[in-house]
């Protein structure tokens, strides 16, 4: 049985991930599939359009078998962050012969030579990385310059194209676990982040922004019908939520937050007291060097809790694999994965009784995510349940 892994927000699940799924099962040949997909909050650092297990249950509808929660910690981080998480459990379940993963260009074979290098952290690596630093470029980038120095050229597009970005972090991440799961890179079409509503496939960036007007109607040809008569209002109470949050900490305690640098807390702080609408907020913070997506992150992370020290504890630890949905005809698959996982496997409550320390602190944040996520929705989903599809 040949079973291919996803790493997905489905955010929310549109024609581009069908188009996604359909490549997975007719040109990878895969019996199964696997999806590790983000839980009620995205990485782009605000709520999911829809919750975990009306994603999750839409990703089983259209072909998925198995739907996996990328626990909150991994999945509201950066793009290494995510990745090393999202990775360390396809991993760690051990039954996944492939990792697919949508990409702006590049094959399989440039992500691994260029993820090899990346890797491979030598003194003379670090020596010319820090020159480069010393010129003000981002890390990124002065990364890149430090391997076409060191190993020839490159595509700079790897490291500039976002699913691009995300690849190569996966590819790094295998290499780095020497993994047996081996990178499949599909080309999508169109851009990531374009604001202009298409035809057919067009971007989740632009169906988001119909949602947030409130003019779902529009999206009806771009969306499977299922996934269309589940849309519901956005939940814009999290901004009260969000801003308020920022309001009650300490300068100190948003400082602890990922991404959180160079006395970022104090001009998020300052800027709160004129600016309490998130999005003004946002605006404020945002510069060149401090990017919206990375400003909207650490506010969200202030909200949840997320410090700096949980994730570096989390990407050293052992996890666990919470199964949000199941396809009912998929029951094989679900004793194999239970057969040869090295993490937990979560189906219910009790089985929770096996995390110790910091796997169990990074579950109770999962479900603090899911009690928000309630509030700001005026929900009731149980945390614990899976959904068998």
């Amino acid at each position: 049985m040949k079973i291919c892994a996803c790493i997905v927000e489905y955010n929310p699940f549109h024609l581009g991930h069908a188009k996604h799924l359909n490549y997975i099962k007719n040109v990878l040949g895969a019996d199964k599939i696997i999806a590790v997909m983000s839980g009620n909050f995205t990485q782009r650092g605000e709520p999911a359009v829809l919750d975990k297990f009306t994603r999750a249950r839409h990703a089983i509808l259209a072909g998925a078998d198995m739907v996996i929660e990328l626990p909150t910690v991994f999945a509201t981080s950066n793009a290494e962050v995510f990745a090393k998480g999202a990775v360390s459990i396809i991993d760690s379940i051990g039954v996944c012969e492939n990792l697919c993963f949508g990409v702006e260009s590049g094959t399989a074979e440039d992500y691994l030579s260029l993820a090899t290098a990346l890797n491979n952290e030598s003194k003379e690596f670090k020596k010319l990385l820090k020159e480069h630093l010393e010129t003000g470029v981002s890390l990124a980038k002065a990364k890149f310059n430090t391997v076409q120095a060191l190993y020839g050229e490159f595509d700079e597009n790897l490291i500039s194209k976002p699913n691009n970005i995300l690849g190569l972090e996966y590819t790094k991440a295998l290499l780095s676990l020497n993994s047996p799961t081996e990178i499949a890179p599909m080309l999508r079409t169109g851009d990531h982040n374009d604001k202009t509503l298409k035809k057919g496939i067009t971007s989740a960036t632009s169906i988001r922004q119909i949602i947030k007007s409130g003019a779902t109607k529009k999206l009806k040809k771009n969306l499977p019908n299922f996934v269309f008569t589940d849309l519901k209002d956005y939940p814009y109470s999290y901004e009260k939520l969000a801003v308020a949050s920022i309001i009650t900490k300490t300068a100190e305690q948003i400082e602890q937050c990922p991404d959180c640098t160079e006395g970022l807390e104090n001009r998020i702080k300052a800027l709160a007291k004129g600016n309490l609408n998130l999005g003004a907020l946002v605006d404020k913070v945002t510069t060149k060097r401090y990017t919206e997506t990375r400003i909207r992150r650490i506010i969200n992370a202030n909200l949840l809790g997320i410090t700096k020290e949980l994730v570096y504890e989390c990407l050293k630890t052992p996890m666990y694999a919470k199964v949000l949905a199941m396809n009912e005809k998929s029951a094989d698959l679900l004793s194999l994965v239970s057969a040869t996982s090295k993490i937990p496997l979560i189906t219910r409550k009790s089985d929770t009784l096996s995390l110790k320390k910091t796997a169990l602190r990074c579950y109770h944040l999962d479900e603090l995510s899911t009690d928000l996520y309630n509030l700001i929705t005026e929900d009731n989903k149980n945390h614990n349940q899976m959904l068998i599809i």
